[in-house]
């Protein structure tokens, strides 16, 4: 424990310039006092760190000291190499970086251990794209990313989606709160890669917004930067955004009867959200086996296909409205398929 702990220090103090004993200790979850006797331990093992005194003064290493990575396990270099994500890397266009930093890391690796690349690479694979999505980044994407990276000001023209429910809205579609197509300038705070879609999170006025990358164009800077709210949580802002979307977007409610087979298909017919939501509120099985419960919805065009996906595994009890809008589909289905095949050429 206590090596694990001296390799971190060392780390530290290469990653930053200086560090006082109070923010080693947060850093390390360990008091100041056992600081002081980790860096009088490396300094007896020739480790060249020192204490500068007075305002600004903390602990530092000798210019240009650098250790070599012979703390990693073998799990642990393995592990840096499945960090890496070649694909959005290559389409943020930092493809290049990331192969430099992984050939440093590499170097610096103990013999043994520098077949960990190809190792993991044999092993893992990351394809982050949906099944149906187009292919390419977006167009605008490398820009925004140098911006992000900047903390430069952007300005674009924005194109809102045409029909809501379709493919990611107020939060993930963007400009939540923002009406209408329209010219953008933004703070832009970060990106975001979520089933192969990439979203950017951008602060304008006092709010931070989400927007669709593939519907951002006319792209250019404003010609100034920003200061960063450092205290800013991009994956806390994200998960909360994200929640709010699905709680906003499955907006109605309708009361059904599912199977044992038709709980256990539910996640594939609907919302994994709004299949967690029905089956964490169903209520005890009947006889057969059969739960009522309450199944939050979009809207009823969209539920009477995801009921129809469930075929007789599912029975919509309320509202009425749903009911008749099933049976009638059902049965225009059932009429088609009554009919002899046209094998007209």
């Amino acid at each position: 424990m206590r090596a694990s702990r001296l390799i971190s220090l060392v780390l530290l103090l290469q990653s930053r310039e200086s560090m006082t004993a109070a923010e080693l200790a947060r850093e390390l979850e360990v008091s100041e006092r056992t600081v002081y006797r980790d860096v009088e331990a490396l300094s007896a093992a020739g480790v060249p760190v020192y204490a500068e005194h007075g305002r600004g003064g903390g602990y530092r290493l000798v210019g240009g000291y650098r250790t070599r990575l012979t703390g990693l396990s073998r799990e642990e270099a393995e592990a840096l190499f499945l960090a890496g994500l070649p694909g959005p890397a290559e389409d943020m266009g930092l493809a290049d970086a990331v192969a430099a930093a992984e050939l440093k890391v590499l170097a610096a690796l103990p013999p043994g251990l520098r077949d960990a690349p190809e190792r993991a690479g044999r092993r893992f694979h990351l394809d982050a794209p949906g099944w149906f999505g187009e292919s390419g980044p977006p167009p605008v994407l490398r820009d925004l990313t140098r911006a992000v990276w900047h903390d430069e000001v952007v300005e674009f023209r924005y194109r809102r989606a045409r029909a809501s429910g379709t493919d990611g809205a107020s939060g993930a579609d963007g400009a939540s709160g923002a009406d209408g197509d329209g010219v953008r300038t933004v703070e832009p705070y970060g990106l975001v890669l979520k089933n192969g879609t990439w979203y950017l999170v951008a602060k304008a006025g006092d709010r931070h917004l989400t927007y669709r990358v593939d519907r951002i164009g006319d792209l250019r800077p404003a010609g100034r930067r920003f200061d960063r709210d450092e205290g800013f949580d991009l994956p806390g802002h994200w998960a909360a955004q994200a929640g709010d979307f699905l709680r906003s977007m499955l907006r109605e409610e309708i009361t059904v009867r599912l199977s044992p087979r038709g709980r256990r298909l539910l996640r594939y017919a609907v919302e994994p959200y709004a299949a967690r939501r029905a089956l964490e509120d169903a209520g005890e099985p009947d006889a057969d086996g059969w739960v009522t419960t309450t199944l939050p919805i979009e809207f009823p065009e969209v539920a009477c296909h995801e009921m129809l996906r469930l075929g007789t595994e599912a029975e919509v009890l309320d509202p009425p409205e749903l009911r008749d809008l099933i049976a009638s589909t059902a049965a225009g289905v059932a009429a088609l398929y009554r009919r002899p095949a046209d094998r007209a050429p």
